[in-house]
């Protein structure tokens, strides 16, 4: 059994790196197009990836606190949960407002 890890550690990192390459939007990809990067990836099993992970894509530093992204790059926005979010929640303040008025006005 332990004479397959090598080649399942390779298989793994080759998976690994080929999402990773899919998932990367085209403006965080340096150096080669990301085409470029799938063949590198795919072609060359071991040597391939491992350039991906280190010279493949803009990496974030963790900034104050350990938070990644913590500096001048702008971020994705991220989805919030219907409670947690005040635009949301100031919406629904409004619209029972407006229902309550409406009910004072027949």
């Amino acid at each position: 059994m332990l004479r397959y890890l090598p080649f399942l550690l390779i298989i793994g990192l080759t998976i690994y790196a080929f999402i990773d390459c899919l998932n990367t939007p085209e403006e965080e990809v340096k150096h080669l197009p990301k085409v470029v990067w799938v063949i590198i990836i795919l072609l060359f099993s071991i040597v391939g990836p491992v350039v991906w992970l280190f010279a493949g894509k803009t990496r974030a530093v963790a900034g104050p606190g350990g938070r990644v992204g913590g500096g001048g790059r702008a971020r994705r926005p991220q989805w919030v949960a219907p409670d947690d979010n005040p635009e949301f929640l100031k919406s629904l303040k409004d619209e029972q407002d407006d229902k309550g008025k409406d009910k004072g006005n027949e």
